[in-house]
């Protein structure tokens, strides 16, 4: 009996209410449903909006890009078919180089003819030979390089001969006009007498545009503007080289090559191994 009342005594006592987590709290009502759809689908469609601005712009530049290289093919078709045309019909421009005052672009820019072996060119007044510009002189420099080493000082014009024993062979020099000067190192892989001149492309491109036709090949001889002798040095399309035209030695006229007088080149040219080291400093 006392077990009974007890059990009834227990069943009548208040349940301890146990905390329960308000599943309608945790669910987003219908309208936050409705209003994150609206923000996820705003945001998709910005993003979207950007894509489609990114590739609008791709394809402006690629469009830009594609017009300038037909306009620049387009220009060099033009200069080609315009050098053609000269070529085929040399008379016209005889009569236009007569009327450039010099006897022709070639000879504007690299100078007269020379005769007996001397260089010449038109100076208005009187034409200057060709002369020896070398001497030897004391270069306390020269100790840091090899004897038979050539050293060119743009800002100098000048050319050194490394001898030995504190001494140089110094020898004047064009160099490149601005924007084609350059600096480095390498060695003279090749030599040549009277040496051919074939223009390279960029050049005979670059002159066609402003109307001036260069030949795609000129041997070797006085009228050449090489001149008597060239050293090539490797890995370049550059050149130590003579020239028909005294008056640019000293200059920055070349687009390039290291210009000497004809007799210096010469004098150069017997002095110097294939091999040696060639130094440019600007």
């Amino acid at each position: 009996m006392r077990k009974v009342l007890m059990f009834l005594m227990v069943a009548a006592l208040p349940v301890l209410a146990v905390p329960q987590v308000s599943s309608q709290a945790a669910t987003p009502t219908e309208q936050e449903l409705i209003l994150i759809k609206k923000k996820k689908a705003e945001a998709n469609r910005k993003a979207e909006a950007k894509k489609l601005e990114a590739r609008k712009a791709e394809a402006k530049k690629l469009d830009a890009r594609n017009k300038a290289e037909a306009a620049t093919k387009a220009k060099l078709l033009a200069a080609k078919k315009k050098r053609e045309a000269a070529r085929a019909t040399p008379a016209p421009r005889r009569v236009a180089a007569s009327r450039s005052g010099c006897g022709g672009f070639l000879k504007c820019l690299f100078g007269n003819k020379p005769r007996s072996g001397l260089q010449r060119t038109s100076t208005g007044k009187a034409a200057a030979a060709d002369y020896a510009t070398s001497e030897v002189v004391s270069w306390k420099e020269g100790a840091k390089y090899a004897a038979g080493s050539l050293i060119v000082r743009t800002p100098e014009r000048a050319l050194y001969l490394v001898m030995g024993d504190g001494k140089a062979r110094r020898y004047k020099v064009g160099v490149g006009r601005e924007g084609f000067q350059w600096s480095g190192n390498s060695r003279i892989v090749n030599k040549a007498e009277w040496p051919t001149w074939r223009p390279p492309q960029v050049m005979i491109e670059r002159e066609a545009a402003k109307g001036h036709f260069l030949p795609d090949v000129m041997e070797g001889g006085p009228e050449n503007p090489l001149g008597a002798r060239a050293l090539y040095i490797g890995g370049t399309m550059y050149r130590i080289h003579g020239t028909n035209n005294a008056a640019s030695i000293g200059g920055a006229v070349s687009s390039g090559c290291i210009r000497m007088m004809n007799t210096d080149v010469i004098d150069l040219y017997d002095r110097v191994k294939v091999g040696a080291k060639v130094y440019v400093y600007q």
